[in-house]
């Protein structure tokens, strides 16, 4: 007789436990158990505990191999999903061998586990467990399938509902009810005041303050202050919730015709545009990627959105000021060149269509495709190329967490009748044309940091916190990434012979980068460096470049004249006609304005259920090795968590955005 100890862990959320029979047959080498129920005295699977049993065989079946867990399809209690953490088995030759599953398990449903050590698909040797790795294949591919909405976007997963989605990658009971909360909450507060829907237009820019007189933050009520000044209008630049666009300026771009008699007041004395190039100090914001894209009609009125460019100069503070903005990229005379000399509300209003074509770009291009769209790609290939045992697998998953949930949500909610992207300047169509565009230009270099840092020429310019802080992650997660990979692949070729690693490269050149060989995006890989680069550059667009393009939303855009995506009148044509009330009737109308600020405070509300960047609750990896790799990456987070804070301390207008205590590791809302 052999005896085999199991250590059963439930996950500790809400209603992670059952009351239904739990069934296990051991897999080994040399034969398997019998079907055996896990069944001590009281109830045995209870959220967040661990419970201890014995399986008994006839002799050892040799090296443990595989765990095959059941749920009761017949127990009388109605279905509650298990959530099973890990199995822990220890051999009666006392070797201990920990099952990761960190899943929810239905009635009636079969699971099959992988322990110890993760395997590549070249190191594999016995034939149980060769045949295994293929039927897990098989089974997520079929489960996880390509979904093509759009011949020119990246392609999604099939699943069109939430209630389609296995249960493991579905949103929390905890998240999903403190997401409802939150719209509750707002719902009430809009239905108190009598402002949902309103089609009246704003009488007082100082009345949109009281929209939300609860869910203020320091930032939000700094923006409302200072909205108007030019060297804020810059620093958001660098600094908001946009970071992606501005570059530095050699050369003026023919159809910007600027002159050095235009802004020679706003330069310093005794110098020239010109010098000022050839020193670095100025910059561009061209907007020519959404030009001639239509905007919508609303009840039968045009909405407005222009491509503008907008010149900057770096003065001798050290502050980053606008001083040429021209609103259309054709010049005419009825595009004229708008200056800071200009009227207080003509140069207010240029510098208002730049803010809201700069959040237009922002919200679908840096945001929804470059983060949200591009994860679920990351995130279905991993689920259907790479099988749990998978070092890469169990490197990236955690990076996925609830991304297909959040995806599917985000589809019907903010491009959705009704929705607030829907709603904006260029609607579903102009937003859906916006992101063609740029996926047709999309370049690897522009999703890896220091390249991008580097080809914008933004490597020296001052006060830019997102750069340093983001350079700094960057660097950190490559770190890791190159610690895991040199780990399991020792040599080149052995990345050359993972077809499993070869596989989902080509799965996400395919349906996310759509073959397009002239962007640089690797379809195979050859070398070590190679893996490691598109990895870092993977886990920090899902985690870091999320948060900073998220995280500070309600900071910088619940002010609705600081950036709107929507415009009710156009841009002017001439100078010295404009007044506050042509600001008033450019900006949305009292309904419009809440809907655009309840969808801002859902998007960058805090939340309990995350899981900071770095911290890895389920433990996928069980060498030694590995769990030293993650305490180092987790202390050079924790350093940098402190000289953001203490940085922070010493600024009027903080960063906090890439905090690694305020990143979460996935994209999750």
């Amino acid at each position: 007789m052999a005896e085999y100890k199991l250590k059963v862990t439930t996950g500790d959320m809400k209603h992670a436990g059952t009351r239904d029979n739990i069934y296990i047959i051991l897999f080994g080498a040399e034969g398997q158990s019998e079907r055996a129920k896990l069944d001590n005295s009281g109830i045995d699977f209870k959220a967040g505990k661990t419970r201890m049993y014995t399986v008994n065989t006839g002799s050892s079946l040799g090296k443990l191999l595989l765990v095959k867990v059941e749920k009761d399809p017949f127990f009388i209690f109605p279905e509650d999903e298990w959530y099973c953490s890990t199995i822990e088995v220890t051999t009666p030759e006392g070797d201990a061998v920990v099952f990761p599953c960190y899943r929810w398990i239905s009635r009636g449903e079969f699971v099959e586990l992988r322990g110890g050590k993760a395997m590549t698909v070249f190191e594999e040797e016995h034939s149980l467990l060769i045949e295994h790795r293929k039927k897990e294949l098989e089974l997520k591919k079929s489960s996880y399938r390509w979904e093509i909405a759009d011949e020119k976007l990246p392609h999604s997963c099939h699943f069109k509902e939430i209630s389609e989605l296995p249960a493991e990658i579905r949103y929390s009971l905890s998240k999903s009810k403190e997401v409802q909360h939150t719209k509750r909450r707002i719902a009430s507060e809009l239905t108190f005041k009598g402002v949902a829907g309103s089609q009246k237009k704003w009488k007082d820019i100082d009345d949109m303050k009281k929209i939300f007189r609860s869910k203020k933050t320091t930032l939000s009520e700094y923006v409302s202050q200072h909205w108007k000044e030019d060297d804020f209008f810059g620093f958001q630049f660098l600094n908001a919730t946009n970071p992606n666009v501005i570059k530095r300026c050699s050369k003026l771009p023919s159809n910007f015709p600027v002159t050095e008699e235009m802004v020679k007041p706003f330069l310093e004395t005794g110098t020239s545009l010109e010098r000022e190039m050839e020193n670095g100090n100025i910059f561009l914001c061209d907007q020519r990627i959404m030009d001639e894209i239509p905007a919508r009609v609303k009840d039968g009125n045009p909405l407005y959105a222009t491509a503008g460019l907008c010149l900057f100069y770096q003065n001798p503070k050290k502050k980053l000021i606008p001083i040429a903005i021209q609103l259309h990229q054709q010049p005419s005379e009825q595009n004229p060149i708008f200056l800071p000399s200009d009227s207080e509300t003509d140069w207010l209003l240029a510098k208002l269509f730049i803010r809201s074509s700069d959040q237009i770009e922002h919200q679908a291009v840096h945001h929804l495709m470059n983060t949200h769209y591009l994860a679920e790609v990351f995130a279905v290939a991993t689920l259907r190329c790479f099988p749990t045992i998978h070092p890469l697998y169990k490197l990236l998953i955690p990076h996925f967490r609830y991304t297909l949930h959040i995806n599917i949500v985000g589809r019907e909610t903010l491009l959705g009748p009704g929705g607030a992207l829907s709603e904006s300047s260029l609607g579903v169509e102009g937003l859906t044309e916006l992101m063609r565009r740029a996926l047709s230009q999309m370049t690897y270099g522009s999703l890896c940091l220091p390249e991008d840092i580097a080809a914008r020429g933004l490597e020296s310019i001052p006060n830019f916190y997102y750069r340093d802080d983001a350079l700094k992650l960057w660097k950190y997660i490559n770190s890791f990434v190159e610690a895991v990979v040199e780990h399991y692949y020792t040599s080149d070729s052995n990345v050359c012979k993972d077809s499993e690693l070869q596989e989902w490269i080509n799965e996400i050149f395919t349906h996310g980068f759509l073959k397009n060989k002239l962007s640089g995006f690797p379809s195979c890989f050859n070398t070590m460096e190679e893996v490691v680069k598109f990895i870092t550059m993977v886990i920090f667009r899902v985690s870091a470049q999320h948060a900073a393009v998220n995280n500070g939303q309600y900071d910088y855009n619940s002010w609705m004249p600081n950036g709107s995506l929507l415009l009710c009148k156009p841009p002017p044509t001439t100078k010295g006609q404009s007044s506050m009330q042509t600001v008033l009737d450019v900006l949305p109308d009292v309904g419009d304005t809440v809907k655009i600020v309840s969808t801002i405070w859902i998007l960058s509300d805090k939340y309990t259920d995350v899981v900071p960047l770095g911290t890895y609750p389920e433990e996928h990896f069980d060498e030694p090795a590995l769990k030293q790799m993650i305490k180092e990456f987790q202390a050079e987070l924790n350093y940098l968590s402190e000289e953001i804070a203490l940085r922070n301390s010493q600024l009027e207008v903080p960063y906090p955005y890439l905090d690694p205590a305020l990143i979460e590791n996935s994209v999750t809302i």
